[in-house]
């Protein structure tokens, strides 16, 4: 979706990719948000709650564009309108959403469907209400003078990876392309960038096509004096691949679920997530300025070209915003499975609808276009060090 095969394709293909990684697609338009009556009376029904509920969300990782439609969401005043009072818990390399979700310590969490599976199968009851996005976004990056064109190629090299969980997918398109990531590379542990590749002390690392990448383009080259290009390195699409894996959606416990009460207030929560979303889409620069009022280390040119790219993610959403399409997660569940992640299917009880399409129904019903089928990336110019 976002990345051909390799950048090292032919002409023809190269301006494709050039034109997708640097996002020189046309202003979004048409996008069709929720009228500003409809934003008002939203706002003005938050001050009728006679009291607000209490809830938690943890996120997968620190303050950034990849989480955007909730601090929106928030500081649009949109889970106030739902009498919802939602504290935002940052992740990190020693949170894991999907464990403090499990302990009762949350009642939502942002993950990805692998891993959260994992920890499903473990024994912990998680649930998946509302897939947000609705793509992929992992890359593995090489030098284009490497000679690393096809996962095939990372056979015998020194190969990049962070873990915790994010190498689960990389490993099983490793295997199948007839690599053994136990035998045939060596794994070296890398940190939340591309400091690694770029001293190439390994020869690919991991990188979501919407972050590290575009790191990589904000830094400059020293022989040259001038950022780097696509054509600099190869990136290899996992989605491209036949590894489609879906990441981020918005989870919650069976148990929790079995109160209707609690399942009034995930509904709540999933719509005005969901608005935080198309408003995302629609004000992408008023957005990317909420991200940053909220503490991200990552200046305002990356958080722009982050958002555009998980914009790309969500939208457009062909069965609405959230609505889990049931193919993506049979292959999701098959790659984990055939790739021994998983030691099973999980049940039908992994996974619901009825809440995003309660949440969805009464997004439209108020004039929110929960399809964005006429959405357009905009263009982003990559700024040195994302400044």
């Amino acid at each position: 979706m976002f990345l051909r095969r390799r950048l090292s394709a032919r002409p023809g293909r190269v301006a494709s990719v050039l034109s997708a990684l640097t996002a020189t697609a046309l202003l979004a338009s048409g996008c069709g948000g929720m009228s500003d009556t409809s934003t008002q009376a939203a706002s003005d029904a938050g001050k009728d709650c006679k009291s607000k509920t209490k809830v938690r969300v943890v996120l997968q990782w620190v303050a950034q564009a990849q989480f955007a439609g909730y601090y929106a969401a928030k500081d649009k005043g949109y889970y106030d309108a739902e009498c919802l009072d939602v504290t935002i818990q940052e992740g990190g390399v020693n949170i894991v959403p999907q464990q403090i979700l499990s302990a009762g310590n949350a009642e939502f969490a942002v993950s990805h469907v692998t891993k959260t599976m994992v920890t499903r199968e473990q024994g912990a009851d998680l649930v998946n209400i509302g897939q947000v996005f609705q793509r992929g976004a992992y890359l593995q990056v090489a030098w284009a003078d490497s000679g690393i064109k096809t996962l095939a190629d990372l056979k015998g090299r020194k190969v990049g990876s962070w873990g915790y969980g994010n190498e689960l997918v990389l490993f099983a398109a490793m295997r199948g392309a007839g690599v053994d990531p136990a035998k045939d590379v060596q794994i070296i542990q890398q940190p939340f960038d591309m400091s690694l590749l770029l001293k190439r002390e390994v020869e690919a690392a991991q990188a979501k096509s919407y972050n590290e990448y575009a790191q990589l383009l904000e830094t400059k080259n020293p022989k040259t004096g001038q950022l780097y290009q696509p054509s600099d390195f190869t990136a290899i699409s996992l989605q491209e691949t036949g590894y489609t894996s879906l990441e981020d959606g918005i989870y919650s416990r069976g148990d929790w679920l079995s109160n209707q009460a609690n399942q009034d207030t995930a509904v709540k929560f999933l719509k005005a997530s969901y608005r935080g979303w198309a408003h995302c889409r629609d004000e992408l620069n008023s957005c990317v300025d909420i991200v940053l009022a909220h503490g991200s280390a990552l200046g305002k040119g990356h958080q722009t070209w982050m958002l555009n790219e998980v914009n790309r993610l969500v939208w457009p959403s062909p069965k609405g915003v959230g609505l889990m399409d049931q193919a993506a997660w049979d292959q999701t569940i098959e790659i984990a499975v055939n790739a021994g992640v998983l030691k099973k299917k999980p049940d039908s009880a992994a996974f619901r609808t009825d809440l995003s399409e309660r949440a969805q129904k009464e997004l439209k019903d108020a004039g929110m276009d929960v399809l964005g089928s006429s959405y357009k990336p905009e263009s982003v110019t990559i700024t040195e060090g994302g400044k």
